[in-house]
């Protein structure tokens, strides 16, 4: 080896010392040096630089000036920076540019703080404002969390990270698929900024374009195209905000809810889901949709959509639906009216709620009721009730309309509304989380610089800054030992290219197979052997305040109702009213049963009564009794039998002339009306029957009237629109109506924050099945 003169080396390492500029390193100690003679650089071992309070240490490196004088450094092996917040950088390989502090690491790329660790195999990292940057995969873990993607920058100052390509979060509970994203992980919080799902461990997903999530917490919040789905149930909604400890999420605006097992449709300005008893809330507006069919043939499973309901290709539209209610569902209703086979059912009210409980809890009503009439109701006058063969496995009906006078609804979950969701009050503002952290506690002596003149005052800040160095490495865990990391990076790569990275539209094609399965056949009256499953569910839904029924060919009001899937029975509360053929039907409580997705049967109970007109509305047709059971034939009212002190009222027309003749009055044990397209045409009174005919001249004013006479036109809703914005009147109210927005559903709250009321809960006088109970 040449040898140099001794003074020469001096002269080197006393520059390299003493160096005062700020954009030069300083070497603070090594364990020897060696010259190179062809390049001329001084080869140090073991080095320890200072610069701008960092320190950067390997096995070795040399510095180095270009021909503009500026500064670089080469490391090589076990390279370690370490900066005065605690954050600790490992690699194999460094080239650092003094001037501008731009540090180039490559191989065993590990950057250690407190709250997370980035491998990658190259990382450029500015340590004048703390931005760290990979292009070629890499990861990011803290205590809970594990991010690769293919893309990185690493903000260290406020521990914020943005990720692009190929975005793949694991938590405990979740996994997260995405293409851009950002993460804070001080605060644990993610946001969206294109197409991402969110996939729990049990099967659920929620999907959004747009929107935030706290991985520790797991509380979210999404704003563009969301939807949760879990199972067969899918919820939509323009805004999404869900706590995914307790499974309860409220969805705000144009809200969609399907469960696709049970063929149930929901709508709403508002929806509340609970995972714990799998039910949804809807106000606002609500709307509950049920198909029915009008042939005796199964549907054709390419018809995806109910005649006068939404259309497959619509739901791709949300979040402006439904659109069914539009004006322009006129001209969509025309061309589908070549389509019969398929109606729908809408309901609403001013609460919905749906819950899923189990099957062998729920008790089917099962009234036996004959086609034919079956026996005659025995009926005491002192009393008001019903014998056994009458209404089957029953002893009574009471005042309330229930069987064995079982008022089984009480209070239920919607006592106690999911207000403690936990939820944010208003839609997250897009301001930073507090980063604050506590760093090592580490005495900064790197910011007085030593006098390089002064020898002991060079030796001992040189030994203080060792030390720094030395207590800043030891306050992060140790580098990972043999090529586990490179192991890791490697199984990261193959994780991202495995996995299905959302692009756009998926919600829109999921809704859309959710109403294609939905709207084909099901059966859905009760299997013989169904109770014997511990685990199978049944749907029921409840309406409360302001029930509004509508079908083509049929209408119906109430104060609240109760819906049973397993009998497909419809149980309709105070006061409710239902208009089909042109007549209006009244009794104290309604019963109408759905069977192979048609209209089957309906029971009116206790002061039952039917009104009609003909030519005009100055003489009323009328039939009382202590009990209407109505039948229906491809969803049409075909015969009625009025039971129990059966009395009624009919004019007589002239059909040539359009005039009333006479009037006949009738009392009889029971009344057979059969109907044929809207009109009345056989009128039998059956069993001690009692009658009289009064000219039309001689009609007596009292006698126009039977006792219980109830008319008002006005409470039938008209049409899916009138049936939203416009709810029944009470004695001494006016019409209540809502204005309709361009969507034809009433505004909603508003999407940057969720509802501050709670839904309504069931009044305490009306009565309501248990789900806990029977669905009786």
């Amino acid at each position: 080896m040449k040898k140099f003169p001794l003074l020469l080396i001096l002269v080197t390492l006393v520059c390299a010392y003493g160096h005062a500029q700020d954009d030069q390193l300083r070497l603070i100690s090594s364990s020897h040096s060696r010259l190179n003679a062809s390049t001329g650089n001084i080869m140090n071992y073991r080095p320890v630089y200072e610069h701008q309070g960092s320190t950067l240490s390997a096995d070795s490196g040399y510095i180095y000036n270009d021909e503009l004088g500026r500064q670089f450094f080469d490391a090589f092996g076990k390279v370690i920076i370490t900066q005065p917040n605690g954050t600790v950088i490992y690699a194999d390989k460094l080239h650092y540019t003094a001037e501008t502090q731009l540090a180039t690491l490559t191989n065993n790329v590990r950057m250690v703080d407190d709250d997370a660790v980035l491998t990658t195999n190259f990382l450029t990292y500015n340590m004048k404002n703390s931005i760290g940057t990979y292009t070629g995969g890499g990861r990011i873990v803290n205590a809970t969390d594990t991010i690769t993607s293919q893309n990185a920058y690493y903000f260290d100052n406020t521990k914020d990270a943005y990720f692009r390509h190929d975005v793949v979060v694991r938590t405990p509970n979740v996994n997260i698929f995405t293409d851009t994203m950002r993460y804070n992980s001080a605060s644990k919080m993610t946001y969206f900024y294109g197409p991402t799902n969110i996939k729990g461990h049990d099967g659920e997903n929620l999907y959004t374009e747009r929107g935030q999530y706290n991985t520790q917490t797991e509380q979210a919040w999404f704003d563009s195209n969301n939807l949760y789905t879990e199972g067969s149930r899918f919820l939509r909604g323009d805004s999404l905000y869900y706590d995914g400890k307790s499974g309860n999420g409220r969805a705000v605006d144009h809200v969609l809810f399907i469960d696709t097992a049970d063929q149930f449709f929901a709508y709403g300005g508002i929806g509340i889901y609970q995972r714990e008893n799998e039910s949804i809330t809807m106000t606002k507006n609500p709307l509950v949709i049920t198909v029915t069919r009008n042939d005796p043939s199964p549907p054709d499973s390419t018809v995806a959509v109910p005649g006068d309901s939404l259309a497959v290709d619509s739901l791709t539209r949300l979040p402006s639906q439904p659109d069914s209610l539009r004006q322009d569902s006129v001209a969509r209703d025309t061309l589908l009216s070549e389509r019969p086979a398929v109606d729908s059912l809408y309901l609403t009210a001013d609460t919905l709620f749906s819950q899923l409980i189990p099957l062998k809890a729920y008790i089917p009503l099962q009234f036996n009721l004959d086609r034919e009439g079956g026996d005659l109701v025995v009926v005491d006058d002192e009393r008001q009730d019903f014998t056994v063969d009458s209404l089957g496995n029953t002893d009574f009906i009471d005042d309330t309309g229930f069987i064995d006078g079982t008022d089984s609804l009480g209070a239920d979950s919607l006592q106690v509304l999911p207000d403690s969701l936990g939820l944010p009050p208003a839609a997250p503002s897009e301001q930073r989380a507090d980063t604050s952290r506590s760093a090592p506690q580490i005495t900064d002596t790197l910011t007085n610089r030593p006098d390089s003149l002064n020898a002991d005052t060079t030796a001992k800040t040189a030994e203080a800054l060792l030390e720094t160095h030395r207590r800043r490495v030891e306050a992060v865990a140790a580098p990972p030992k043999d090529r586990s990391q490179l192991e890791q990076l490697a199984a990261d790569s193959t994780l991202r290219a495995q996995a299905i990275i959302p692009v756009g539209g998926e919600a829109d094609s999921l809704m859309a197979d959710a109403v294609a399965a939905s709207t084909r056949g099901i059966t859905d009256t009760l299997a013989k052997d169904s109770l014997a499953s511990d685990t199978s569910k049944t749907r029921i839904v409840k309406a409360y305040y302001n029930v509004r029924l509508y079908k083509s060919d049929l209408q119906a009001v109430a104060d609240s109702l109760y819906y049973g899937y397993p009998d497909s029975m419809m149980r309709f509360f105070g006061h409710p009213m239902i208009w089909a053929q042109g007549s209006q039907l009244t009794s104290d409580t309604i019963y109408m049963q759905i069977r192979n997705e048609k209209l089957d049967n309906m029971l009116m109970v206790r002061n039952a009564f039917l009104v009609n007109t003909q030519l005009d509305s100055s003489r009323f047709n009328q039939i009382k009794g202590r009990r209407i059971t109505g039948f229906f034939a491809n969803n049409a009212l075909e015969r009625l039998f009025v039971d129990g002190n059966a009395e009624s009222i009919y004019y007589n027309v002239d059909e040539e002339k359009q005039v009333f003749t006479d009037m006949y009055h009738n009392r009889s044990s029971r009344i057979k009306i059969l109907v044929d397209s809207n009109e009345i045409t056989h009128f039998i009174p059956i069993s001690g029957v009692d009658g009289k005919v009064y000219p039309l001249r001689l009609i007596p004013q009292e006698a126009e009237i039977l006792d219980g006479f109830v008319w008002k036109p006005g409470d039938r809703p008209t049409s899916k629109a009138d049936l939203l914005i416009r709810r029944r009147t009470r004695e001494g109210e006016s019409a209540i109506t809502d204005e309709p927005d361009e969507a034809g559903i009433p505004d909603a709250a508003p999407a940057e924050a969720p509802p501050t009321e709670q839904p309504a809960t069931a009044p305490p006088e009306t009565p309501e099945p248990s789900p806990d109970d029977d669905g009786s």
